[in-house]
């Protein structure tokens, strides 16, 4: 992996442990010689993680809806700042530029960048993995909200356990490195099958 997209949160959040785990999300990157694509803000979590990279020489790519620069809320110190029209666009090229996909903590934004991105995955319009770093189990009851959609027949048991959870920077990089895409001409014969008998 050359490349880890970073979803997280423009708010810092009420706990230290989130600043922390942002830090120690960065040091790893940068261990590995990984280069950082994020949402291009200046702030919260976003801010932690960029900044860490930068100040250890780390290589750092934003990218940032023009509606969002104009605010002033873009990082003007990255490797390289990429202004996009749309939030689809910023998405898009995220999917397009990074190697795997990182969750942390935060808002309705990384909820919608995380959904899509495992859509996405669902539909092979790319096959990279996906993972959750469940900060003091920030994403437990997102995950027990899975398993409830499973249980109702709208989420395949596959693609929830398709998504990569842990609480260890390490441990997630690793996962991440040795995953293996689901296959999609299965459930979509299955499901095929399912809407015939109704």
């Amino acid at each position: 992996m050359k490349r880890i997209c970073v979803f997280c949160g423009s708010s810092i959040g009420f706990r230290e442990s989130y600043k922390i785990m942002a830090e120690k999300l960065a040091k790893h990157l940068l261990k590995e010689n990984i280069t950082l694509v994020y949402g291009g803000a200046n702030v919260g979590l976003m801010k932690i993680l960029a900044d860490t990279m930068l100040k250890n020489n780390g290589a750092v790519i934003g990218i940032m809806p023009r509606s969002l620069a104009e605010k002033e809320v873009a990082h003007n110190n990255l490797t390289e700042l990429i202004i996009v029209d749309s939030m689809q666009e910023r998405k898009t090229l995220m999917a397009e530029m990074s190697d795997a996909f990182i969750a942390m903590p935060g808002g309705f934004g990384t909820f919608d960048e995380l959904t899509e991105m495992l859509t996405f995955n669902q539909l092979r319009i790319h096959d990279k993995p996906i993972g959750l770093l469940n900060v003091e189990s920030y994403f437990l009851k997102l995950m027990l909200f899975f398993d409830h959609a499973v249980k109702e027949g709208f989420v395949r048991e596959e693609h929830r356990n398709n998504i990569i959870v842990d609480d260890s920077v390490a441990s997630l990089l690793k996962k991440l490195s040795a995953y293996c895409p689901v296959k999609m001409d299965k459930w979509i014969k299955e499901i095929k099958t399912e809407s015939s008998l109704h």
